[in-house]
């Protein structure tokens, strides 16, 4: 056994470094196991998948023998919320409690950061939808003239949705890059100096993923190098690598060309044309395709059949990439006036390329790819999207001889970690399964209620309403209530909204849609008896504490709906390949996000819940059982006065 591996484990010790820093800390067997994979991984320049249930402690885990190794590092996790904390909270503390000189750095993706010109052009120039916008705009303002990172994150009283944002953060394409006037503020390459001179980066999977497909497109790389890469919520790698690796153009991009084009014909160009009367038919057709796909779709996928077959649909996207030539060949002339030009010239041909593209037919469509729409609040976008992604990571391990660690809470399908490791194109690794230090026998129960509806019936959210209703008043508050879709969130939101006023209750109801995710948290945390109902977003990365969250609700079972069109695209793949969708792809899936979705409850040793799946497939199918089986070993009843009386007697139970 090396010297690292040896100091790893002194680490964790009852008279190491971490024992020392922290009082409060104890030897968590799982946990030691965990930090000895993960060294022997960086040991050998391997690879390890490791599976460690809420609680095991997989943060410091990673972090003690990653800081220890003497190595570049690159720690990846899927959400932003965790990169922050992992940079200003978990790092600080361990790489202080072990005493290494480790210069740590953070990295995100362009769009995270504030851009000096953007910001010039945007005091000038941004004509904003609402008053408060404009009072977002003049926070950044101030923001910019005190920050150092530019991070927007830090930017207090600007929500990450706020529309303002687009027009003070650059991107890819409109970066003036060696020609910016700032070029020497520039907080992107500020952060990217940073992490070329660190031991260790925080990133994210999707700037790790973006700086993948740069390379297969023989692009220069975005990340620095590294030795050890460890992917933190490693269940997400796969569906954000099926997104990042293929083609896409979206409404929005279209949109911020038009209006950067709009923008410099007025500044330099005023002479050449109307640039009001050109852009606004062209902005105009791209309002009129997201209102006639639907107004109040806030989230929705689409083939690409059912999205041409949608009225008047086809017709305008045609009229859009003929607009597009057009305004390429008006523009065409100004390149020689300056490098502003060339590169809106660039933008609008690349685009028009894409779009023209994924309208093509006949041979251009790929049998590994699926071509299909992706519907927000304000945009649709047009994707390409591969298939099957594992050959893009087999081909990375291949190329890069270091350590590769994978972890997640939620990795494995009925205790086997082959799934994952398939979708990731892992061959052979090591292995490992650590369950949850937490007692899920005495400290929750899951109840799948006799008289349920089954999902398919009509009016099936109101009747789950009905159904659970006991259970929700014995909870009186401290609930979640987790849907499948976004329909569903605001049937169910409705259903309650009824009860709560016809019954005069004094809980509050908040709902995905109301305001950002973010604010709905803080509001829930601060509310005595708040009732959260949200779909997917909801699902995973939320960790309240306590009796604050003492009921969850999963209306279904979280199978992808089969006119999914990328679900629909993988299935056949598989059938094409003589496997079962089914039973490779559909449960697999649904239970990783049903096991997402239950690690919500139970967070630390003190808490303890209610988990009610109102879905009766969960023990009346045979499949059920590959499905609760995935899940922690709650004690499970089916008799809601059962779980009612559960929840009166722990919140009765005076507190230890």
């Amino acid at each position: 056994m090396s010297d690292f591996i040896n100091l790893v484990g002194h680490a964790f010790s009852g008279a190491g470094a971490l024992k020392r820093a922290f009082p409060g800390f104890t030897v968590r067997q799982a946990q030691v196991e965990m930090a000895n994979a993960v060294a022997q991984a960086i040991d050998a320049s391997s690879a390890v998948v490791v599976e460690a249930g809420t609680g095991t402690g997989k943060t410091f885990a990673y972090l003690v023998p990653a800081l220890l190794s003497g190595r570049r590092v690159l720690l990846s996790t899927a959400t932003k919320t965790l990169q922050d904390q992992l940079f200003a909270k978990d790092l600080p503390l361990v790489r202080q409690a072990l005493g290494v000189p480790v210069h740590v750095a953070l990295l995100k993706g362009r769009q995270n950061y504030l851009c000096h010109v953007q910001l010039e052009r945007a005091l000038r120039e941004a004509r904003l939808p609402s008053s408060k916008e404009v009072d977002h705009l003049q926070r950044v303002k101030v923001f910019m003239g005190r920050t150092q990172t530019g991070d927007k994150a830090e930017c207090a009283g600007v929500p990450e949705d706020s529309a303002v944002w687009p027009w003070v953060t650059s991107t890819k394409d409109n970066c003036l890059g060696g020609e910016c006037p700032s070029a020497s503020e520039c907080f992107v390459n500020k952060a990217r100096r940073e992490a070329l001179d660190a031991d260790v980066v925080v990133i994210n999977h999707h700037l790790f993923l973006a700086d993948l497909a740069l390379k297969e497109e023989g692009v220069a790389e975005l990340l620095p190098a590294s030795d050890v890469v460890v992917f933190d919520e490693a269940h997400q790698l796969p569906d954000i690598a099926t997104n990042l690796l293929g083609q896409a153009v979206s409404t929005a991009q279209c949109m911020e060309l038009l209006r950067d084009i709009l923008i410099e014909g007025r500044v330099s160009s005023a002479d050449a044309g109307d640039w009001d009367a050109v852009i606004r038919p062209l902005d105009l057709l791209l309002k009129d395709i997201r209102r006639w796909v639907g107004v109040e779709l806030e989230a929705a996928r689409f083939t690409r059949s059912q999205f041409l077959a949608l009225p008047k649909v086809k017709q305008a996207c045609d009229d859009f990439g003929i607009g597009l030539e057009r305004l390429i060949d008006q523009i065409s002339p100004l390149s020689a006036r300056s490098e502003a030009w060339v590169k809106l010239m660039g933008r609008a041909s690349e685009l028009c390329l894409r779009w023209q593209n994924w309208f093509s037919q006949g041979a251009d469509i790929q049998a590994d790819s699926v071509r299909w729409v992706s519907v927000s609040n304000h945009a649709l976008q047009l994707c390409d999207s591969p298939l099957d992604v594992s050959n893009a990571f087999a081909k990375l391990y291949d190329a890069n001889s270091k350590a590769w660690v994978f972890t997640s809470a939620t990795l494995s399908v009925r205790d086997d970690l082959r799934h994952f490791r398939l979708q990731v194109g892992l061959d052979e690794c090591e292995e490992m399964i650590l369950p949850s230090p937490f007692d899920y026998e005495a400290q929750a129960l899951l109840c799948v209620p006799e008289q349920l509806p089954m999902p398919s019936e009509s009016g099936f959210n109101n009747r789950l309403v009905d159904v659970l209703w006991p259970l929700l008043k014995a909870s009186d508050g401290g609930v979640f209530f987790l849907c499948t879709s976004h329909r569903a969130v605001k049937n169910t939101a409705q259903a309650l909204k009824e009860r709560v006023l016809a019954e005069e209750l004094d809980w509050q109801l908040l709902v995905q849609g109301e305001c950002s995710r973010a604010e709905l948290l803080e509001r829930y945390r601060q509310l005595d008896k708040p009732v959260l109902v949200g779909a997917a977003s909801f699902w995973e990365g939320v960790d309240i504490r306590g009796e604050g969250l003492r009921l969850v609700v999963i209306d279904k079972l979280p199978f992808a709906p089969p006119d999914d069109p990328v679900y629909q695209a993988k299935s056949e793949l598989i059938e094409r390949r003589g496997g079962n969708p089914f039973q490779e792809l559909s449960i697999p899936d649904a239970a990783i996000a049903l096991k997402q979705g239950a690690g919500r409850l139970i967070r630390d040793e003190q808490d303890w819940g209610v988990l009610l799946i109102g879905d009766r497939r969960l023990v009346e199918k045979g499949y059920g059982k590959q499905l609760w089986r995935s899940l922690p070993p709650f004690k499970r009843t089916r008799n809601l006065q059962a779980a009612v009386d559960f929840m009166l007697a722990k919140k009765t139970k005076p507190a230890v």
